[in-house]
C-alpha cells in the first residue's frame, strides 16, 4: 500500500477534535517507539477504562476535564532517563498538519519536559519523513 509521506519537522502544534487538546505542542521523537502525553491524573476504573487529566494548570490549553478512554492494553517503556514504567495506553485521534490520524498514546506524567506530546516511530511510520531542520 502506498501512501505519499509528508514531511514532518522536529516539533509540530497537534490538536484532538476528540479529547481536550487543541494547539499543543509535540515533540517528533524517531529513538522513541510508543508516542506519549502528559496527564496530571490517570485513573485505572475497573471497568476496563482509564480516567485521565490531560496537560497540568501550568499549560495554557488545560481544562482540568477528566475524560475517559478504553484500556487498549498496559505496556512496560523505557524512558529517556533508563528507567522502565508501567503505562496505559489508549487509542484516539490526533491532527497532525491538518490531517487526522489515528494514534496509540501512553499515559505518563511528563511535567519536567518541554513537550508534552511525544510522537514516536510506531506512529510516524509510513505517514511522514522527519527534517530535523524544521520546527515550528
Amino acid at each position: 500500500k502506498s501512501m505519499e509521506q509528508s514531511i514532518i519537522g522536529r516539533h509540530e502544534i497537534v490538536h484532538s477534535h476528540h479529547v481536550s487538546l487543541k494547539e499543543i505542542a509535540a515533540n517528533v521523537d524517531t529513538g522513541a517507539y510508543t508516542s506519549a502525553i502528559h496527564c496530571s491524573k490517570i485513573e485505572k476504573m475497573e471497568n476496563g477504562q482509564v480516567g485521565c487529566v490531560f496537560l497540568d494548570p501550568s499549560h495554557p490549553a488545560y481544562t482540568g476535564e477528566l475524560e475517559l478512554f478504553d484500556i487498549v492494553k498496559e505496556v512496560k517503556v523505557k524512558s529517556s532517563n533508563g528507567f522502565h514504567e508501567e503505562r496505559i495506553m489508549i487509542r484516539t485521534k490526533m491532527d497532525v498538519q491538518g490531517k487526522e490520524f489515528d494514534i496509540l498514546l501512553t499515559l505518563t506524567n511528563r511535567k519536567g519536559m518541554k513537550f508534552p506530546v511525544l510522537l514516536g516511530r510506531r506512529f510516524l511510520r509510513g505517514k511522514f519523513l522527519v527534517d530535523v531542520s524544521k520546527s515550528i
